[in-house]
């Protein structure tokens, strides 16, 4: 097949690093966009859960970056996954998070390294080589010995402060390891990616995001080993996925007749969503309306509407201006529109949002006011049950998720024994719950991945299509 037409047998690597912060995402975005500036069609995927980085991925790719999370899957809808979004690609690349081993435990469940070993590919290891030199081949051998079934075969050195610095680490590392050091990165003076008190800034949101890609390709084509990247990669279709996963139906349902108009708000506000949830509503017969909730007038005609995760308290002002629009969707909640918010979405259902000791009214679907912390109130993963009455998951069912916000709740008259799902695990809304409900609207802090929470899609559309036979 020609170069950037797709591939049979697409290959792939995890890009990897020691710690967060140790420059991955650099280099993966950098790897990202200097092979398909070479044409090659690439397939990316972030180790979850993560929206940033997996949007700047998909620009550099220009490409849907999918999402493979241990925690929120089974190993078998990792494999599907990875084998059903990997096909017709030239080249998968896989972006880890934080630390190699680092998971939920002292073990390192759920870690890059356990994704690793699960879809079979090798690693290539992105170290900072910030004051030091032959140390570094020490973590590196250490990072072999801690779990030998992985297969670390590469290694590109990050923050390299001059041609002497990068040559002791390459003797070094070649010495006492096996490990092929494909490139080194100089220290760079400035970040090329905009960042901010929660680390890069999201694409959506940076008007100058595609030169910050071009520019980030330029400086890993001049810095790494494309050609020896490429080499280190081993095919897609791996050993340790079963001839029977391999074979089997890989599509959640047939896709059917797009006859649901659900509203998905999408602008520099609302932009936290997995493309499997995207798709898995539109596999049941959706049809995706995007809305932007800081400029469009009202909410149009719509079935049902999802409002995702995002930063609406950095558009909080334009949000807020837009009355008719904040008018509109409340309007159609008391008309029984089937909602679906997460965590952003939770906000702008709220009565309003105070930022910076400034008030902001916003949709005031439900009688709450947030405001905005310095710090992180809540970050991790989240395990409900639920325990309430609400219009999409059954009562007795457990739910997994994750949540991160700065957001805290300043005003609320309610009780938190009136929400839906109790926290088996994290913070939520109130009181260890978490789920807001009102009429045909479920609002919540935690976030969902429809390939770990399959009932969320069918739940969803079961009730907008009721809702639609019914009026």
């Amino acid at each position: 097949m020609e170069e950037g037409m797709g591939n049979p047998n697409p290959v792939g690597i995890v890009v990897a690093g020691l710690s967060g912060g140790s420059g991955k995402s650099v280099v993966s975005v950098g790897i990202t966009a200097a092979f398909h500036q070479q044409g090659k069609l690439i397939c990316p995927f972030k180790k979850g859960p993560d929206y940033i980085d997996a949007g700047w991925l998909q620009l550099a790719a220009a490409n849907p970056c999918y999402n493979l999370d241990p925690y929120l899957m089974d190993k078998e809808t990792i494999r599907r996954s990875y084998i059903k979004n990997s096909r017709g690609a030239d080249l998968v690349l896989l972006e880890g998070n934080r630390g190699l081993f680092d998971g939920v435990d002292a073990t390192g469940s759920y870690s890059t390294a356990e994704l690793s070993s699960i879809i079979n590919l090798p690693i290539l290891l992105v170290v900072d080589c910030t004051k030091t030199t032959r140390t570094v081949a020490a973590m590196v051998l250490g990072c072999q010995k801690l779990d030998p079934s992985i297969s670390i075969v590469g290694c590109v050195l990050n923050r390299i402060g001059s041609s002497r610095h990068e040559k002791i680490v390459r003797e070094a590392i070649e010495h006492y390891t096996d490990v092929q050091v494909v490139g080194a990165v100089r220290r760079q003076k400035v970040d090329i990616f905009p960042q901010r008190h929660i680390g890069i800034t999201p694409c959506p949101e940076f008007a100058g995001a595609a030169e910050a890609v071009r520019k980030v390709g330029e400086l890993i084509k001049d810095s790494v080993d494309l050609d020896q990247v490429h080499a280190l990669m081993a095919e897609v279709s791996p050993a340790k996925i079963s001839v029977e996963e391999v074979r089997a139906p890989v599509d959640a349902v047939a896709p059917k007749e797009k006859d649901l108009r659900i509203g998905i708000l999408k602008d520099a506000a609302f932009q936290f969503y997995y493309p499997e949830n995207l798709t898995a509503l539109s596999e049941r017969g959706a049809e995706l309306i995007e809305i932007n909730a800081l400029e469009a007038e009202s909410l149009l005609e719509l079935d049902g509407l999802y409002i995702g995760g995002g930063f609406p308290e950095t558009s909080v002002q334009q949000l807020s201006a837009n009355t008719s629009f904040r008018e509109s969707v409340r309007l159609a909640v008391q008309n029984g529109l089937p909602v679906y918010a997460e965590c952003g979405g939770l906000i702008y259902l709220g009565k309003g949002m105070r930022v910076a000791g400034e008030y902001f009214p916003l949709t005031g679907v439900f009688p709450v006011v947030f405001e905005m912390m310095k710090k992180p109130q809540a970050h991790g993963y989240t395990v409900l049950k639920v325990s309430g009455d609400n219009p999409f998951y059954e009562k007795g069912s457990e739910i997994k998720g994750h949540e991160f916000r700065y957001s805290k709740i300043a005003e609320w008259s309610g009780e938190s024994k009136d929400l839906a799902l109790s926290m088996t695990r994290g913070v939520g809304f109130a009181g260890g719950r978490d789920g807001l409900v009102y009429k045909n609207v479920l609002a919540l802090y935690t976030h969902i991945h429809a390939l770990g929470t399959p009932e969320w899609a069918e739940s969803f559309i079961r009730k907008v299509r009721a809702g639609k036979a019914k009026r």
